[in-house]
């Protein structure tokens, strides 16, 4: 009698830890979102410019920088030069949601930004766009080993499901390219606000013909084509933007 308790005991403890290795939930290793383990996030900002008033807009911007950035801090301001006409791109660094708020409240009560900056700037533009991105917790700003050249922003909207879907996929193919010299990485971001499922990689050139010759010799890379072919099956469309900095841009 008790030989056979004991073996249905064993069996149902048996039975039951099948049951909870099958329930387990997998941990992405590169998740954001709740998985975030700081509150600092970039928010990236595009504006489109009148055709007309590019000129201005850029030398008004180049001039009154300073009164923006004295409220937060600018990681880089581009002028599109291929992949958008008469856009600029920036990319601000806040510590947390509620510091944003603090600044955009500031601003508003600036006079001398409203007056000498805001006032004139706004009727050249004619549109605006932002989104919040974090980076992807496997990387770290790198500055571009000299100043000048030229910066291309890569936009991938991954199919929906998140890093632990498409993650390593994406990483693999990133960091190939890094890894092998094809392109500086300055840093990949995953987005919070605007488009889900988008991932951003930021990458420097020394000119626009170095980034085309290193290109071309990536696509012979038979390291490169395997990540890239992993990749691309959770990939839904990408655009990309080659952006020279302006004046007042901290990365140039």
């Amino acid at each position: 009698m008790f030989t056979v308790i004991n073996a249905f005991r064993r069996s149902s403890k048996l039975i039951n830890n099948i049951y909870l290795r099958r329930c387990e939930v997998p941990q992405a290793c590169i998740s954001t979102g709740p998985q975030q383990q700081h509150g600092t996030f970039y928010e990236f900002r595009t504006y489109n410019i009148r055709p007309e008033k590019n000129a201005a807009f850029l030398q008004l911007t180049n001039e009154k920088m300073g009164l923006r950035t004295a409220h937060s801090e600018l990681l880089g301001y581009w002028s599109v030069e291929y992949g958008g006409v008469n856009q600029v791109f920036h990319i601000w660094k806040y510590d947390s949601f509620a510091q944003r708020a603090a600044v955009r409240a500031a601003l508003a009560k600036d006079p001398t930004w409203m007056e000498e900056y805001i006032s004139k700037a706004m009727p050249m533009l004619t549109s605006q766009d932002n989104e919040v991105n974090y980076l992807v917790p496997w990387c770290k700003l790198e500055r571009p080993p000299k100043e000048g050249g030229v910066y291309e922003l890569v936009a991938f909207q991954m199919r929906p499901g998140g890093p632990a879907v498409w993650g390593q996929a994406f990483r693999a193919a990133v960091t190939c390219h890094a890894a092998v010299g094809y392109g500086h990485l300055v840093g990949a971001f995953h987005s919070e606000f605007g488009e889900l499922n988008k991932v951003n990689a930021l990458w420097w050139y020394e000119s626009p013909d170095q980034r085309a010759a290193a290109r071309h010799k990536a696509h012979g890379d038979a390291r490169v084509v395997a990540a890239v072919r992993e990749s691309v099956t959770y990939l839904k469309s990408q655009r990309n933007k080659l952006m020279f900095p302006c004046p007042g841009s901290p990365l140039k």
